[in-house]
């Protein structure tokens, strides 16, 4: 006896591959996380040096060595927010809500969540949200 029952469309991924997006999220989170110590020790410099008490002359260089620190600075401050995004992609998993589109309430596709493991919505919902 065939079933009537239409294929309803999926409403939450199941619990392997909740367990996948996990994993992709742990080795993100990980090497994000080696990121930042790494940028923040460029900011922060070697507190052992005497580069900055020893007198200079070379002021462009100490100008691109300011901006060196200021755009290492931004970007550990988007490592830091990225591993947030991880952080919470993580709670929905824990909560369930991992993979539904906060906009649409769909599904996000797995190829999207496989390159971007912490997105919220949808290219669909994106493009709603953006136009609100």
């Amino acid at each position: 006896m065939e079933s009537t029952v239409k294929t309803e469309e999926r409403q939450r991924y199941s619990p392997q591959e909740l367990e996948e997006f996990r994993a992709i999220i742990m080795t993100k989170m990980d090497e994000a996380k080696r990121n930042l110590e790494l940028l923040q020790a460029a900011v922060s410099g070697n507190p052992n040096e005497a580069n900055d008490t020893a007198p200079t002359f070379k002021s462009m260089e100490e100008g691109s060595s300011v901006l060196s620190k200021e755009s290492n600075a931004k970007l550990a401050a988007r490592q830091r927010k990225f591993i947030k995004e991880l952080e919470a992609a993580l709670i929905r998993i824990a909560n369930g809500t991992y993979g539904v589109c906060r906009v649409t309430g769909k599904l996000i596709p797995k190829e999207r969540l496989r390159i971007v493991p912490h997105a919220t919505t949808t290219v669909e919902g994106k493009l709603q949200d953006k136009r609100k």
